[in-house]
C-alpha cells in the first residue's frame, strides 16, 4: 500500500461530538532505532502489546470554531503538548480533511507512572488516532473495522513511530520484511497467530523503576543520532536479519534462543547510544546490577527470567506463565526490587 490509500474523503458533515478511546503501550523485542523522513523506520521491529498499561483519552470536537487544541494530562493543562498536537493535526490534514474545522479539548491520563520506561507516546498517540478515526466514522462514510484500524495505525505512526504497533493485540510487526506477509513501513500488522507457539502467548512484563526522572536524551534525539552513527547501517541490517531466527523461534517455542535474541537486541540498542556522537549512557548502576543478577539466577536455576530495555534505565522483566512464575516472582521481590527507587515496579502481562 501507499500513502495515497489513506487520503481522506472530501465529502464530510461535521458536528460537535465527544469520543473516548483507550490504547495500550507496547515493548519492542526487535528494536526500532533510527528513522527516515515521515516516520519511516530504518529497520523492521516486533513488539508485545501490554494489557494493563494504557492511555485513556477523551476528545471533544467543537465544530465550526477556529482551529485550536487544549490538552489536559491527568487534569492538568499541558500547553506544550497542545502545541505538539496542533502541529500533528496540521500535518495529517490530507488524511482527515475535516480535522482543522473546529477546536479540540483533549483529556488524557495514563494507568502507569510517567517516566517509567513504558512508552506513553505510543499509547498516547494510539489513543488519539483511535479518537480521530471514531470522529471520522461519524463525519464520513463508514469503512470496515479492519480498514479503520489500519488507518488509525498509519495516523498514530505519524505522531510517534512505535505507536502504530499499539493498535493491535499480541505480537505486532512494523516495518517491511520478507518474513512477515503484509508487513509495511506505513502501519503495524499483527504477527500471524498460527505461527506463534503457545509458550509465547502468556507472558509477564514487570517493569523495575530504576530511575523515575526524565531521561538524559529524548527518543527523538536518540533516533536522530543514528544518522551519524558509524555503526548504524550494520545495526539496521542486523535487525532485518534477526527476523529470520525470530520467525523460527516463535514457531518452535525455543525459549533459550528467544531469551538470547531479545536480550541481545536490548543491549544493542544501548550500545548504539554509547557509540553515538555525543555518546549517552542511559543505564544506571541499578540497571547493570539487575542484569547481572538475572543472568546469575538463570544460570543457577534454569528458570526463564530475562530482560529487555527501552531507551532508558528501567528494566522490563519478562517471564512466561509456565509453572515457574512463582519462584521467579519471589526472586524479583527478594533480590531485584532493592535496586529500584522506592521499590518501584509496574506489573503487566501480555496474553492473547
Amino acid at each position: 500500500m501507499t500513502t495515497q490509500e489513506f487520503i481522506g474523503k472530501e465529502n464530510f458533515t461535521i458536528h460537535t461530538q465527544t469520543v473516548s478511546e483507550s490504547c495500550p503501550s507496547n515493548i519492542a523485542l526487535i528494536k526500532y532505532w533510527g528513522k527516515y523522513v515521515d516516520q519511516i523506520p530504518a529497520n523492521p521491529s516486533i513488539s508485545y502489546t501490554l494489557n494493563h498499561c494504557k492511555t485513556n483519552t477523551s476528545m471533544e470536537f467543537v465544530a465550526n470554531e477556529p482551529f485550536s487544541v487544549q490538552t489536559f494530562l491527568a487534569g492538568n493543562e499541558e500547553v506544550k503538548f497542545a502545541e505538539k498536537i496542533e502541529k500533528y493535526f496540521r500535518n495529517i490534514e490530507q488524511y482527515l480533511p475535516w480535522i482543522l474545522k473546529g477546536k479540540y479539548i483533549i483529556r488524557t491520563e495514563n494507568t502507569f507512572p510517567h517516566s517509567s520506561g513504558i512508552a506513553s507516546s505510543a499509547s498516547g498517540f494510539g489513543a488519539i488516532a483511535k479518537c480521530l478515526m471514531a470522529l471520522d466514522a461519524s463525519f464520513t462514510e463508514k469503512t470496515s473495522e479492519e480498514e479503520s484500524l489500519r488507518k488509525a495505525s498509519f495516523l498514530a505512526r505519524l505522531g510517534s513511530g512505535s505507536a502504530c504497533r499499539s493498535l493491535y493485540n499480541g505480537l505486532v510487526v512494523w516495518g517491511e520484511t520478507d518474513e512477515v506477509e503484509g508487513s509495511s513501513d506505513l502501519f503495524g500488522v499483527q504477527y500471524p497467530d498460527a505461527e506463534i507457539h503457545e509458550v509465547f502467548k502468556n507472558f509477564n512484563d514487570w517493569v523495575l523503576l530504576i530511575h523515575e526522572g526524565q531521561k538524559s536524551v529524548s527518543s527523538t534525539v536518540g533516533h536522530g543520532l543514528m544518522k551519524t552513527n558509524p555503526y548504524a547501517e550494520r545495526r539496521f541490517q542486523e535487525a532485518r536479519e534477526n527476523f529470520v531466527p525470530m520467525k523460527e523461534i516463535l514457531k518452535s517455542g525455543d525459549m533459550e534462543r528467544f531469551i538470547k535474541l531479545v536480550e541481545h537486541e536490548a543491549l544493542t540498542l544501548h550500545a548504539m547510544m554509547m557509540m553515538s556522537d555525543p555518546a549517552f549512557i542511559l543505564m544506571k548502576t541499578g540497571t547493570l546490577e539487575v542484569i547481572n543478577k538475572i543472568w546469575d539466577f538463570r544460570r543457577e536455576t534454569g528458570y526463564p527470567l530475562f530482560f529487555t530495555l527501552d531507551a532508558g534505565a528501567n528494566v522490563h522483566l519478562l517471564f512466561p506463565d509456565n509453572g515457574s512464575e512463582e519462584q521467579i516472582k519471589t526472586f524479583i521481590e527478594a533480590e531485584l526490587l532493592q535496586h529500584t527507587q522506592k521499590n518501584g515496579v509496574v506489573k503487566d502481562v501480555m496474553n492473547f
